[in-house]
């Protein structure tokens, strides 16, 4: 397990204990886990973002924190979300971290998810030109998203 594991799951069980809000310190971190305080910024960035279901709000300065709260939604709403947070052009990773999200969250079935994931594989988009995968990807998740929402 690399230290950016160690991270992620140490901030998860921070946001369990604290009832899915968890107030950090960049520097406090860094120390911690014997990393630079960048490392604590990736990981943020990373498994922390919108698209994984948080919302992190942060203030520099000597007193400064990052605050990462647990977006617990309503599953229509999330799904809606989602959609509108796509855009026009989305890659595979991403496209996975959003369903995941929606998968966790319990606002999409494993088998929704299943069949959505399929749909938009590079495999079923292998007869598009690859420079237009992302964006066809992108209209077609929206599309799913959109009718797993109306059932």
């Amino acid at each position: 397990m690399g230290v950016s594991d160690i991270i992620a799951g140490f901030i998860d069980e921070m946001l369990s204990d604290s009832e899915g809000t968890a107030e950090l310190q960049r520097a406090e971190l860094a120390n911690r886990f014997k990393c630079v305080p960048s490392q604590i910024n990736y990981v943020i960035s990373t498994r922390f973002s919108p698209e994984h279901g948080y919302i992190v709000e942060s203030r520099r300065g000597g007193g400064g924190y990052i605050r990462i709260r647990r977006i617990n939604m309503d599953a229509q709403i999330l799904i809606m979300h989602t959609v509108n947070a796509i855009g026009d052009s989305i890659d595979s990773g991403t496209a996975a971290a959003l369903l995941t999200n929606l998968k966790n969250a319990k606002a999409v079935s494993n088998n929704e998810i299943g069949l959505i994931i399929s749909a938009i594989s590079n495999n079923a988009l292998r007869p598009v030109v690859p420079e237009e995968r992302d964006s066809v990807r992108a209209s077609i998740l929206k599309q799913m998203l959109i009718h797993t929402n109306n059932t």
